[in-house]
């Protein structure tokens, strides 16, 4: 038995269906049948987390639910011939706070193919603060280094990369592991002001503000990156399209401001551009392994630990609100044993 964020939904009179979140008991006997129980030790805070244990519709599917879709511990029973007792892992979306129990949870039962081993230099707080957003920021990059049709991977040394929403944990990631591989980074934020100095210490040589690029201009402007990683979506990724380099590749993981996108085709067929999607919650194995490898090989763990911050268990509905509101900036790690 452990504590676990419980996700309940209840009819109210008149039909409409409201959530409960609850921090409770959860018995063993209720965890899913899966072949790997882990002793949960990290979880963390995202923006989907946020609306889970806000009560607010939209991410789980299936009820009851145990929230958080980011899981790091120490495995305590298997029967997958992969993974032993004692084993450190991590797993991070596939589901999980979703269709599948999470891991604001003291226990879980997971499935084998979605972990990943937790190296010996990362700690395990340190790989619930890469998470998601960092899993997430890494396949964006490899993508970008693989490239498009045009003209091939995205390479340092020529024009700047850009990262939209560069204050969420996607972005702040995304900026220290292509300042790491040698690009030049442009980072976009809403809080120049504020968010400036932090995101230059990540590596942005420069700060654009967002309002730049959330007005309609023209089909094609002029090139200005060779790349980006947008979590942004909406008029944004328009903007960007438009302005990419001949052969440019844009990975895009995110729709902070908004699911359409009000583009031509003008990018794609007169420059060669790349719209490369990023999925994490789906990755298989080989490319969950692919990018939990490089980003716990390229990021500077030093860097990391500034950018995070480390609540209980108990305090995680107030670190939800506080993401919603935007006062956050960096990575909120939850110590499940607090």
């Amino acid at each position: 038995m452990g504590r676990a964020y419980v996700i309940e939904q209840v009819e109210q009179e008149g039909g409409k269906p409201t959530r409960t979140v609850e921090l409770r008991d959860l018995d063993d006997a209720e965890l899913p049948d899966e072949s790997v129980t882990v002793d949960v030790e990290f979880s963390s805070i995202n923006y989907k987390d946020a609306l889970v244990l806000t009560g607010k519709p939209g991410v789980v599917r299936e009820f009851p639910m145990v929230a958080g879709i980011d899981l790091v511990g120490v495995v305590a029973e298997s029967s997958d011939p992969d993974w032993n007792a004692g084993d450190r892992v991590a797993l991070f979306g596939d589901g999980l706070s979703e269709t599948r129990f999470g891991g604001l949870s003291e226990r879980a039962r997971v499935r084998p193919d979605a972990l990943v081993r937790v190296p010996d230099h990362v700690s395990s707080a340190q790989a619930a603060a890469i998470g998601t957003a960092g899993f997430t920021a890494s396949l964006c990059v490899l993508a970008l280094e693989h490239g498009g049709f045009a003209s091939g991977a995205v390479r340092p040394g020529g024009l700047p990369v850009l990262v939209t929403g560069a204050g969420g944990g996607v972005g702040g990631i995304a900026i220290a592991l292509l300042a790491a591989a040698g690009f030049e980074v442009a980072a976009a934020t809403g809080r120049v002001d504020e968010l400036g100095d932090a995101l230059r210490e990540l590596g942005a040589s420069s700060i654009v503000d967002r309002a730049e690029l959330s007005e309609a201009g023209r089909p094609l402007g002029s090139q200005r990156w060779a790349g980006a990683v947008d979590s942004v979506g909406g008029q944004t990724l328009a903007t960007v399209l438009s302005q990419l380099e001949y052969g440019g590749t844009v990975a895009s993981c995110g729709l902070a401001g908004g699911s359409d996108l009000p583009t031509t085709v003008m990018p794609f067929i007169l420059r060669g551009v790349t719209l490369a999607g990023v999925n994490s919650v789906e990755a298989p194995r080989a490319a969950r392994e692919a990018a939990w490898e490089h980003v716990t090989s390229a990021l500077d763990l030093d860097i990391l630990d500034r950018l995070t911050e480390t609540v209980s268990l108990a305090d995680a509905v107030d670190a939800a609100e506080r993401v919603l509101s935007g006062s956050v900036h960096g990575r909120i790690v939850v110590d499940v044993r607090a």
